[in-house]
């Protein structure tokens, strides 16, 4: 039997709501970030924001907050606990011997600029980003030197604490 008001989610929207649940597992609440990489219609890794293994999670014994200030000396706060879901997503495919060349990569947010210059190093072509990043500049920049392609599909920043 058909029902009567279902949409078959497109492909990056299945991917979008597979990278939310896995940000699900997120151990540090400032994000709850995910990341899917994909390469064709095929999973190929994932990460979520979340301390290295064995260390103590944000979580467990709170933020290890960091003020970056910037050369026009506006200041941000980052928590330096733990690894980004980029990271982590490009660190598993690492671990396995799994090349990310060619691939996609669905995240939360635009990357920071730190996971921007791994997304470009491990040949990454294309970045579908949920949300907009409030510091992504770098980022925006760089991908567009590189040749990746960048879509934010919500065209609002993501908001968490202590930004």
């Amino acid at each position: 039997m058909k029902e009567e008001n279902y949409r078959r989610p497109s492909w990056d929207e299945y991917f979008l709501g597979l990278m939310d649940e896995v940000g699900n597992r997120a151990t540090c609440d400032r994000g709850r970030s995910g990341c899917i990489v994909v390469r064709g219609k095929q999973i190929v890794c994932t990460g979520y924001v979340g301390s290295p293994p064995g260390f103590p999670h944000c979580d467990e014994e709170g933020h290890l907050m960091k003020k970056v200030v910037e050369e026009d000396g506006t200041s941000r706060m980052h928590c330096v606990r733990t690894i980004h879901a980029e990271q982590n997503a490009i660190c598993q495919a690492a671990k396995h011997g799994i090349s990310l060349k060619g691939c996609t990569l669905y995240c939360k947010m635009e990357p920071c600029r730190v996971c921007a210059m791994l997304i470009i190093s491990v040949g990454i072509t294309k970045v579908i980003a949920k949300k907009k990043y409030h510091a992504a500049k770098d980022t925006r920049d760089m991908f567009k030197h590189a040749k990746i392609e960048l879509e934010v599909v919500e065209d609002e920043v993501e908001q968490y604490s202590v930004q």
